[in-house]
């Protein structure tokens, strides 16, 4: 069975497609290496003993995107992360976020709709909630006026989702909610590099550890947590991966018959703050972190972690790796590429 992965070179597309290539799927990728390289297709082949097909184009050519479906006519089903993702970038540029979150997602949309059968899987965010009223935060929980351009780019994505399959019964479709993934692949021949600066806490960190920046900035310790810094539930990328699979399985077996449309949290249940984070990883590493507090960051929430509960019981799926092993994965690969 043959599977799209959008973004298939990036951070969680990259061990998405290690999953499912050690599931069996045929694998092809669509990634215009913006924020990521060919070179990713190396690991992956070494990894699962097999090279997926890659294609690099951009998903906001339409024309591109046509073409490529009447030459992989037998593509059962979408994954789709090629997005832009980060919070601060997207509120100095809302209209990149816009275009390239949303435009891409309907150019895919309406080339599934026309098939008999279709699968989709879509990169959602736990952003949706903004500050949520109740933690940790159910699927139930009210979606929220978004926090910044890139949270309000998945919710918008999702209600173009849902709508389209209230009229496509044709096609099925789960979003996945994920928390903070972080970590990488035990064999450190695939992990998170992010070009320039990167925007994310994990990367930033083993980066200043390696002595690629010369300090960490935590913004703000003035939350109302037990140390005064931002709450996230950091969730391995491996265990993210997996839980990719076992959705798209989900589809393909059509395990659901009441809605072709749902909805998944994926997280670990459980919230650290900042502090915890560097603290784990000052203890994995042996390595002693130079961060400043500096003032707060705009479009950051104060608390966010997921019950899991729904993807417990009904994807059989759960999280195993703590954010120990998490952290120590990540410096490993940090390591190899530096070295």
């Amino acid at each position: 069975m043959k599977i799209l992965v959008t973004g298939g070179l990036g951070f969680i597309g990259s061990h998405t497609v290690v999953e499912l290539q050690n599931e069996g799927f045929e694998v092809v990728i669509i990634d215009n290496c913006s924020n990521s390289s060919p070179e990713v297709l190396q690991g992956i082949t070494k990894i699962t003993g097999k090279e997926p097909i890659f294609e690099q184009f951009d998903l906001r050519e339409k024309s591109k995107v046509q073409d490529f479906f009447k030459k992989h006519q037998d593509i059962s089903g979408v994954i789709h992360f090629a997005a832009s993702k980060a919070v601060g970038e997207s509120v100095e540029n809302p209209l990149l976020y816009y275009e390239n979150n949303l435009s891409t997602l309907i150019y895919l949309l309406q080339e599934l709709s026309g098939k008999t059968s279709a699968n989709f899987i879509f990169s959602s965010s736990c952003t949706v909630y903004g500050q949520a009223d109740e933690l940790p935060i159910t699927e139930n929980a009210p979606v929220k006026v978004a926090e910044s351009p890139y949270g309000n780019t998945k919710q918008i994505g999702e209600e173009i989702i849902r709508d389209t399959c209230n009229v496509s019964k044709n096609l099925n479709a789960i979003s996945l909610r994920y928390f903070n993934p972080i970590g990488a692949h035990p064999s450190a021949e695939i992990g998170e590099l992010p070009i320039g600066v990167p925007q994310n806490l994990v990367p930033y960190i083993t980066q200043t550890a390696i002595g690629l920046r010369e300090q960490l900035s935590v913004f703000g310790d003035d939350y109302p947590t037990s140390d005064g810094t931002c709450i996230r539930d950091y969730i391995h990328v491996v265990d993210l991966a997996k839980a990719h699979v076992v959705a798209l399985q989900r589809l393909i077996s059509s395990n659901n018959t009441n809605t072709n449309y749902e909805v998944f949290n994926v997280g670990t249940g459980t919230g650290s703050t900042v502090l915890e984070v560097i603290q784990s990883f000052e203890k994995v590493s042996n390595q002693k972190l130079n961060y400043k507090i500096v003032g707060r960051r705009e479009g950051d929430v104060t608390a966010a972690f997921a019950n899991t509960q729904k993807a417990n019981e009904e994807l059989g799926w759960k999280a195993k790796s703590t954010l120990d092993d998490s952290l120590g994965s990540a410096w490993k690969w940090e390591q190899k590429v530096r070295s």
